[in-house]
C-alpha cells in the first residue's frame, strides 16, 4: 500500500521544520506534538514520521518523552533520529513505535543493522539515506559518509534491509519538489523498497510519487507543505489510495458513482 507520511520533526519539545537540514534555518510550527499529530490523524493519516533532531544532532541521547503519547493516538509511528545501539532500538520499539529509521548506524556500525533484523525483522528496521549531490550524509546530515548513494543503497541491502527513507537534503524543507525520478532509479537500482523524503511542494508531486509505486516506491514523507497548507492531506491520501492506471477523470466518476 502507498502511504502518505505527516512529518513531525521534534526539537527543543516542539513541532519544527528545517531548511536543506540546517539547525540554523528553523521554523517552529507547533508547539504541541500531539496537537500536530491528533490534527493529521483526524484527517486520515495511517502513518507518521517522527524524527527527534535533538538526538541526530547530538544535543541529547534522550529518547522524546511525547513518544510513547504519540504511539497511542491511533496512526503507525515510523521513528528515527539520534538511535545509535541495539539497546536504543529496543527501547524505542518497546514505546510502540512500529519501525525505527536507522542512519548513521548503517555506515559507521553495519554489524548493528544486523542484529537488529535478526532480534526484531526487517519490518521493524528502516536505513535513512540522506543525500547531498549523490554522497550519503551521517550525523544529522551534518558529516560526510564516505559513500555514494547507490554503493550504500546496494550495501544495506545486503545487510537484510528491505525498506529505506531516501531524502535529497538540497531539497529537505524547501518546496522545490520532490525528485521522485530518482527515487525509483535507486528503488530498481537496489532491490529496496523506497519512501521519498524532501521537497514535496504539491499534489503533484505526490501523484507523480504515486505513478512510481510500481518501480519500488511505497511513500511519501510530507512536512513543510503540509504544514503550510500547501497539500490538503486528505487529498493526498485520496490520490496515494488510487489506482495510478486508471486516467484521473475517470477514477473521479468511478468513486463518484461508488457513492
Amino acid at each position: 500500500m502507498f502511504e502518505i507520511y505527516p512529518a513531525i520533526d521534534l526539537r527543543g519539545g516542539k513541532v519544527v521544520r528545517l531548511q536543506e537540514g540546517d539547525p540554523n534555518r528553523q521554523t517552529v510550527f507547533a508547539d504541541d506534538p500531539r496537537a500536530a499529530a491528533e490534527r493529521w490523524i483526524m484527517q486520515g493519516a495511517r502513518w507518521l514520521h517522527v524524527v527527534n533532531l535533538d538526538g541526530a544532532f547530538g544535543e541529547s541521547k534522550t529518547i522524546p518523552g511525547v513518544l510513547e503519547t504519540l504511539c497511542q493516538l491511533g496512526a503507525r509511528v515510523q521513528f528515527g533520529g539520534g538511535v545509535r545501539s541495539l539497546d536504543d532500538i529496543r527501547a524505542i520499539l518497546a514505546r510502540g513505535v512500529a519501525r525505527v529509521v536507522l542512519g548513521t548506524l548503517a555506515v559507521e556500525q553495519p554489524e548493528i543493522i544486523q542484529q537488529a533484523i535478526t532480534q526484531f525483522g526487517a519490518d521493524k528496521i528502516v536505513v535513512g539515506i540522506d543525500a547531498r549531490a549523490g554522497h550519503a550524509r551521517v550525523r544529522g546530515w551534518q558529516s560526510d559518509a564516505g559513500l555514494g548513494v547507490e554503493e550504500l543503497a546496494r550495501h544495506i541491502r545486503a545487510l537484510g534491509v528491505e525498506r529505506i527513507v531516501y531524502t535529497q537534503i538540497e531539497r529537505d524543507g524547501m518546496l522545490s519538489g520532490a525528485n521522485v525520478q530518482a527515487a525509483a532509479h535507486l528503488a530498481q537500482l537496489s532491490g529496496l523498497h523506497v519512501i521519498v523524503a524532501g521537497g514535496v511542494a504539491n499534489l503533484e508531486d505526490i501523484r507523480r510519487a504515486r505513478a512510481l509505486a510500481a518501480r519500488g516506491l511505497e511513500g511519501v514523507i510530507v512536512g513543510r507543505a503540509l504544514y503550510e497548507g500547501a497539500v490538503d492531506l486528505c487529498a493526498a491520501l485520496r490520490i496515494a489510495e488510487s489506482d495510478p492506471r486508471i486516467p484521473r477523470g475517470l477514477a473521479v466518476f468511478t468513486n463518484e458513482k461508488r457513492h
